[in-house]
């Protein structure tokens, strides 16, 4: 049988695995039904919202999401949802200064 070829994360779960680290869950149906509920939950779309912006943001995210194969909708979904989750940051620029606080 050939080996397989496991990238870093994936030889760490084998390690860990093979070391016994790994137990049976107990009343696994339920456990794995508790956690489908979590993930419908956590992906359920029940509101509705509409915003206005300029043409040309909305292209851009258009062109966007066809470069990730997306809709580009589900693009705009998921990254309002990884910001209010807070694993979207803004990222950091360095201020110039403006003309008011030039002397």
């Amino acid at each position: 049988m050939k080996s397989m070829k496991l990238d870093h994360d994936e030889k760490d779960t084998l390690d860990s695995f093979e070391r016994g680290e790994w137990r049976s869950v107990k009343n696994a149906n339920r456990e794995k039904n508790r956690y489908a509920r979590y993930a419908r939950a956590t992906f359920r779309k029940d509101r509705r919202l509409n915003i206005r912006i300029s043409t040309k943001d909305l292209e851009a995210i258009q062109k966007r999401a066809l470069e990730e194969g997306l809709p580009y909708q589900t693009l705009i979904s998921g990254l309002l949802h990884k910001f209010a989750s807070g694993r979207l940051k803004e990222a950091t620029h360095r201020r110039r200064p403006d003309a008011a606080s030039v002397p």
